[in-house]
């Protein structure tokens, strides 16, 4: 049985082994599995890879999509220069390559929600989920502002703080994307600290959380006036590009 899967630390949250279960069965798919492999440190993935002959490709999660690049064979032009990776296709040589599947699910789901609404965007978090997001928004030619806890811990120039977030900076900035995993299950009761009293009705503010469906930033949002949308058909485009990848 080939066996595919999902690893990162925690893995709870996570809707992808009950997505690829019901796709397995729904287009009859059999001889193979997902499952969820948690791993507390990455050191533990070259033996994990060595122990587990059977597994062909692998979703990386958080906290791990910018570190597993160090110990892949070959990367994707995109992942690379994104510099981060969620899907790893294991050839039958054994060769580890890198995939960002985030980039696919992110601009496919953004296009029907942004329509054909121009505005600047503010990008919540710096980390790998955030850097997919800014590679769709650069290709896309939407200008935007990274928003960081650690402002001063890169030489982005397009890097503030969520001090920095005032009224003109609010009122400019009408895409507001979250990429942390702050509000993901279960600590759903945590959001970013932006000043959500500056959010209106020409807002549109996208989660890339999926679990729980509505999170406290959405709500928040759209209690102001704003139009949401969460990280849920993201998940799905990206799940079905890994799925695409492994069977090349």
């Amino acid at each position: 049985m080939l066996t595919y899967g999902l690893i990162g630390i925690p893995l709870t949250h996570s809707f992808s082994a009950a997505y690829f279960a019901d796709k397995f069965k729904r287009e009859a798919i059999s001889d193979v599995q997902y499952k969820l492999f948690p791993m507390g440190n990455l050191s533990e993935f070259p033996d994990f890879i060595s122990n587990n002959p059977g597994i062909r490709g692998l979703n990386v999660t958080i906290p791990y999509k910018q570190k597993i690049v160090r110990y892949l064979d070959e990367v994707d032009e995109s992942a690379r220069m994104i510099g981060a990776v969620n899907c790893i296709k294991i050839t039958k040589f054994r060769e580890l390559i890198g995939y960002n599947t985030d980039v696919f699910g992110f601009e496919e789901s953004l296009k029907g929600f942004l329509g054909r609404k121009k505005t600047k965007a503010l990008v919540l978090g710096n980390g790998g989920a955030s850097r997919a997001v800014q590679y769709v928004l650069k290709n896309r030619g939407i200008e935007f502002t990274v928003v960081s806890r650690n402002p001063f811990a890169s030489n982005q120039r397009n890097l503030i703080g969520y001090d920095a977030l005032d009224a003109a900076t609010m009122k400019a900035h009408q895409l507001i994307i979250q990429t942390t995993p702050l509000g993901m299950h279960p600590d759903v009761l945590s959001s970013p600290a932006i000043p959500y009293e500056l959010i209106g009705s020409k807002h549109l503010l996208f989660d890339l959380v999926y679990n729980p469906e509505e999170t406290a930033f959405l709500k928040l949002g759209k209690e102001a006036g704003a139009k949401t949308r969460n990280g849920t058909e993201m998940l799905h485009l990206q799940a079905e590009r890994s799925w695409s990848i492994w069977q090349e």
